[in-house]
C-alpha cells in the first residue's frame, strides 16, 4: 500500500484522538494538513469541518463541509454531518463557552445535553450521542429536539425505519421545525423515496431560501424522479447569482440539460465548467455529446485545444480531442501532439497500436509494439502483437520469446499471462503435451487465488414431493453451467437484456441468501436447515437485488442436486437452465482459459473427477426429470452472439436480440481430440458421462 493510501486512515485516527482529548487546535492542524495534501478528498474536508465546529468557527465549518459535499454530492453521510453542524451552531449562540459546565452544574439543563449529543454525533461518536440523548429524555421526554438527535443516530446506524418513526413523532409536536424536516428528508433519501424527500427538503428551503446546498439537493431529487429539465430549472436561482454560479453548479445544470435532451442550453454551461475543470470526466463526456449532437466540431476542436494548452496531462482531454479529428491523418497529428506534450505517457502509443491493428497495418503495429515494450516491458497488448507476428512467421521464435519473458517475469499476474500464452503457442504448434504442462503451471500459480471446488452430495434417488406450480407466482429461472461449459456466453445474452437477469453472485457483493455457501449442501442433506428456510432466505434477499415482486433469472456459480430439497416443494415455479458441452472439451477449456466460476483447477485428474461427478448429477436430474429444466448444448456457439441468442431464446421460447459480444473465442468443439494422449487419464474419467450426455466415444 502506497503513501497516498495510508494517509487518510492515519490522519483520521489522529484527528479523532485529538478530539477525544479535547485538543481542538491539534485536531484542526491535522485536518488542515490533510486537506492541503489531498484537496480532492472529501474526508479531509469533513474532518476539517468537525474540528472547526469544535473550535466554535461555524463559518469555516460550513465552508469545509460544503466543499466535502461538492466533492462527493451523493454521500449522504456528509449530509448527516452537515445537519449536525447546523444544529450545533444554532445552539452555540445560547450555550457559548459554558456548554461543558452546564450539565454538570445543572443536571436538568436540557439544552446542554442536546448540544453535547449533537456535537458527539458530529465527530462520529454515535454511542455517546445516544447516551446523552437518553439523559436529555429524562429531563424532557418527547421534546422535538430529541427526535432530531435520535433520528440522526438511527440513520447513522442504518435504522431508517426507526429514524422515520422518531422524526414523525417529533413533527406531530413541532410540524414546522426545520431541523426535523431536514432529518425527515435524509431518512426518505435512505429509503429512496425521492418524492417524499423532495417535499421534506422543500419545506426546509421555504424557511431558508438562501441554502444553496439544499437547492442542489432538491434538484438532484427531482432528477432522480426522471425530470431532468425541472431539476435544471431548480438551479436557475443559483446560476443567476454571481456568488453561487460556481463551476460545479454550472456542470450540474449542464449535465441535467444534457439528460433532458437540451444540448443547446447545456453547451454554454458545460463550456464554462470545462474552462474551470478541464480534466473533469463527467463534464467532458457531456460536452462531447452536446458538440456532436449540435454538429459543432469546429467549436469542439477550438475549446479542447484551449483546454489542452493549460492541462496537457489530462488523458480524457486528449481522448475527447481525438473524437473530433477529421480523418486518419488528423488522428495521427493529435496523437503526435499528445506524445510530445506528455512524453512519459504510454496511452497515446496504446491508442496508436489499436488503430494500426484495426487498419491491418502490421508493419506499423509491430513498430509501435516495439516502442511500447521499450517503455513498458510487460505491456500485454504489445506482447500479443509481437507474438502474433512471430507465430505467423516463425512459431518456434514465438515460443522462445515467451520463455525468455518468463525467465525475467517477477509479477505473478504477468507470469500467469505468459504461461497461458505459452500454452496457446504450443497448442498452435501441435505440441499438446507441452501446452498442458504450461497450463498446469499457470493453474498451480492461480490456485491460491481461487475458491476450492464445491463439495458434491452423495447420489440420491428419493426427493421431497414436488409441489403444485403456483398460478400467480413470478417466473423464476436458474442458470448454471460447470466450468468450461460456455455458460458465460449464455449469461452475456441475458446481461445485454438487463432485468430480471442477475449475475451479482459473481461480483464483489453477492447476495447473502445461502446460495453462496458450500455449507448449504451438507446443511440440507443433514436436515440442519430446511428446504423451506432456504427458499425463504432466497426470496428475502430479492429486494436488495432490485427484484422484489418481479420475475427472476438467477445465475448460480455452482449446482448440487441437494438444492432439490428446497426447490421441489418450495420453489416449484422455477426452472433450471443447464449449459453443457462435450465434457472433454469442458475440461480442456477450463484448463487453458479458466472459468466464469472462480474455482481452482487442482490438476487435470482431480478436476476431471469432480467434473464427472458434477455432470452425472445434472444428467440424473434431467434424465429422471426431478425438476423443470432445459439443457442447452453450447458446443456450436463458439463466440457467435447470434448463435448464443438463438439458443437462449429457444429455451425461453422467445426471440432474443444478440448482444454485441459473448466473449473471446476459445477452442472449437472437438478440440479435445488433439489432447487424447496428453490428457488420456482425465479423458477416460469423463468418457462415461460424455456418452450419457450424448457425445461420441472418439
Amino acid at each position: 500500500m502506497g503513501f497516498s493510501q495510508k494517509l487518510p486512515d492515519s490522519m483520521q485516527d489522529k484527528i479523532i484522538d485529538a478530539l477525544r482529548r479535547n485538543a481542538v487546535e491539534e485536531a484542526l492542524l491535522q485536518a488542515r494538513e490533510w486537506a492541503h495534501l489531498q484537496p480532492e478528498d472529501p474526508r479531509a474536508h469533513r474532518w476539517l469541518a468537525v474540528a472547526s465546529q469544535q473550535r466554535g468557527d461555524h463559518a469555516d465549518a460550513m465552508r469545509s463541509i460544503d466543499r466535502a459535499i461538492a466533492l462527493a454530492p451523493q454521500d449522504d453521510e456528509l449530509l448527516l454531518v452537515r445537519a449536525s453542524l447546523q444544529i450545533a451552531a444554532r445552539q452555540m449562540e445560547e450555550a457559548g463557552e459554558t456548554l461543558s459546565l452546564a450539565s454538570g452544574l445543572n443536571p436538568n439543563q436540557l439544552g446542554a445535553y442536546l448540544m453535547q449529543a449533537q456535537l458527539a454525533f458530529g465527530r462520529g461518536d454515535t454511542s455517546e450521542a445516544r447516551r446523552l440523548s437518553q439523559l436529555a429524555a429524562r429531563v424532557s421526554p418527547g421534546h422535538p429536539q430529541l427526535a432530531v438527535v435520535d433520528g440522526l443516530v438511527a440513520l447513522q446506524q442504518g435504522e431508517v425505519d426507526e429514524a422515520l418513526r422518531r422524526v414523525s413523532a417529533g413533527l406531530q409536536h413541532a410540524p414546522d421545525d426545520v431541523q426535523l424536516r431536514y432529518v425527515l428528508g435524509l431518512a426518505y433519501m435512505r429509503k429512496q423515496h425521492w418524492a417524499f424527500a423532495e417535499q421534506a427538503f422543500r419545506g426546509v428551503l421555504e424557511k431558508i431560501p438562501a441554502a444553496a446546498n439544499l437547492r442542489t439537493l432538491v434538484s438532484d431529487l427531482v432528477n432522480r424522479q426522471g425530470r431532468p429539465a425541472e431539476a435544471a430549472d431548480e438551479l436557475a436561482v443559483l446560476l443567476a447569482d454571481p456568488a453561487t454560479t460556481t463551476p460545479a453548479i454550472q456542470r450540474a445544470a449542464g449535465l441535467l440539460r444534457t439528460l433532458a435532451g437540451q444540448p443547446d442550453q447545456a453547451l454554454p454551461l458545460l463550456r464554462n465548467a470545462l474552462a474551470a475543470m478541464p480534466a473533469d470526466p463527467p463534464t467532458l463526456q457531456a460536452i462531447v455529446g452536446a458538440w456532436r449532437e449540435l454538429g459543432m466540431a469546429e467549436d469542439a476542436r477550438a475549446s479542447l485545444d484551449a483546454a489542452l494548452a493549460t492541462t496537457a496531462d489530462a488523458p480524457d482531454l486528449w481522448r475527447a480531442r481525438l473524437v473530433f479529428a477529421e480523418d486518419a491523418g488528423a488522428v495521427q497529428a493529435v496523437l503526435q501532439r499528445w506524445m510530445q506534450a506528455v512524453p512519459d505517457s504510454i496511452l497515446p502509443w496504446e491508442i496508436l497500436l489499436s488503430q494500426q491493428q484495426e487498419a491491418g497495418d502490421q508493419a506499423s503495429a509491430d513498430a509501435t509494439a516495439a516502442r511500447l515494450l521499450e517503455r513498458a516491458p510487460a505491456h500485454a497488448p504489445a506482447r500479443l502483437q509481437v507474438l502474433q507476428t512471430l507465430m505467423a512467421q516463425n512459431p518456434g521464435a514465438a515460443i522462445a520469446q515467451l520463455e525468455a519473458w518468463l525467465l525475467l517475469a517477477r509479477d505473478p499476474g504477468e507470469r500467469r499471462f505468459l504461461l497461458g500464452m505459452l500454452g496457446l503457442s504450443h497448442d498452435q504448434e501441435g505440441h499438446s503435451g507441452k501446452a498442458v504442462e504450461a497450463w498446469e503451471k499457470m493453474q498451480q500459480e492461480l490456485g491460491p487465488l481461487r475458491a476450492p471446488l464445491p463439495p458434491l452430495s452423495a447420489p440420491r434417488l428419493e426427493w421431497p414431493a414436488m409441489a403444485a406450480r403456483p398460478d400467480t407466482a413470478p417466473s423464476v429461472a436458474f442458470l448454471w453451467g460447470a466450468p468450461g461449459s460456455g455458460v458465460e456466453r449464455l449469461a452475456a445474452v441475458m446481461e445485454a437484456l438487463g432485468d430480471p437477469f442477475r449475475a451479482d453472485r459473481f461480483g464483489p457483493s453477492p447476495p447473502q441468501d445461502g446460495f453462496q455457501s458450500y455449507a448449504l449442501i451438507d446443511d440440507l442433506m443433514s436436515g440442519r436447515v430446511s428446504g423451506e428456510q432456504v427458499a425463504a432466505r432466497w426470496r428475502a434477499a430479492l429486494p436488495s437485488r432490485g427484484l422484489a415482486g418481479q420475475d427472476v433469472f438467477d445465475w448460480l456459480p455452482w449446482w448440487d442436486n441437494a438444492l432439490l430439497v428446497a426447490l421441489r416443494p418450495h420453489l416449484r415455479e422455477a426452472m433450471l437452465i443447464i449449459a453443457v458441452r462435450d465434457p472433454r472439451d469442458m475440461l480442456l477449456d477450463w484448463l487453458a482459459f479458466g472459468s466464469a466460476s472462480p474455482f481452482a483447477f487442482p490438476s487435470p485428474q482431480v478436476a476431471a473427477e469432480w467434473l464427472a461427478s458434477s455432470l452425472n448429477q445434472a444428467a440424473a436430474l434431467f434424465e429422471y426429470q426431478w425438476f423443470p429444466n432445459r439443457v442447452l448444448h453450447t458446443d456450436a456457439i463458439g463466440n457467435d452472439p447470434q448463435a448464443a441468442a438463438a439458443l437462449v431464446g429457444e429455451a425461453l421460447e422467445a426471440q432474443l436480440p444478440a448482444p454485441a459480444s459473448v466473449g473471446p473465442g476459445h477452442f472449437p468443439a472437438g478440440h479435445w481430440r488433439h489432447y487424447a494422449k496428453a490428457l488420456e487419464g482425465p479423458f477416460a474419467l469423463l468418457a462415461p458421462v460424455a456418452q450419457r450426455l450424448g457425445y461420441p466415444d472418439h
